[in-house]
């Protein structure tokens, strides 16, 4: 019985939280790029398996909907690769967020993760996942500013000599 009303609350949930996700096509519209049910679905599916994955519990609807707030207007984002970004990016999230030992708000996580995506890692999740967000989780891990970097002196001593 038990059971049995736990997969009726996680099928209610999931269905919320695809609702939430259709819900910012009324926003990401306006860059031309748009998710279908299944789509919706399909990254819920994402989430849950990256949560399983990471060993985490969420409560409410997430995280999905503030991604997709915070990357539909990148310039490295469009209809061809949207969905499969996205699902990239809500694996990424969870594994840093374990990474970043909860030292890190969603809001904090998801807007570093924006700015590296679209600034040093010019659209590339595997620099983002491999270099940006290590950097940040060994920084916040060892108690160094999120932007600390112990190469940025020797990086500014050899763009001087580049000149």
């Amino acid at each position: 019985m038990t059971f049995g009303i736990m997969n009726l609350s996680s099928s209610l949930i999931e269905k919320h939280a695809v609702d939430e996700i259709v819900k910012c096509n009324d926003i990401t519209l306006k860059f031309g790029l748009s998710l279908t049910l299944q789509e919706a679905m399909e990254l819920v599916k994402t989430r849950t398996l990256s949560l399983k994955c990471n060993g985490r519990i969420e409560f409410g609807g997430g995280v999905i909907g503030k991604i997709i707030k915070e990357f539909c207007d990148s310039p490295y984002i469009y209809k061809a690769n949207y969905v499969e970004t996205l699902n990239e990016l809500i694996e990424i999230f969870y594994y840093y967020k374990n990474e970043t030992l909860d030292l890190i708000s969603d809001n904090e996580l998801i807007a570093f993760m924006k700015n590296a995506f679209d600034g040093k890692c010019q659209g590339s999740l595997e620099l983002l996942y491999g270099r940006e967000l290590e950097k940040l989780a060994h920084n916040l891990r060892y108690g160094y500013g999120a932007n600390y970097s112990e190469y940025a002196d020797c990086e500014e001593e050899n763009d001087d000599d580049q000149y």
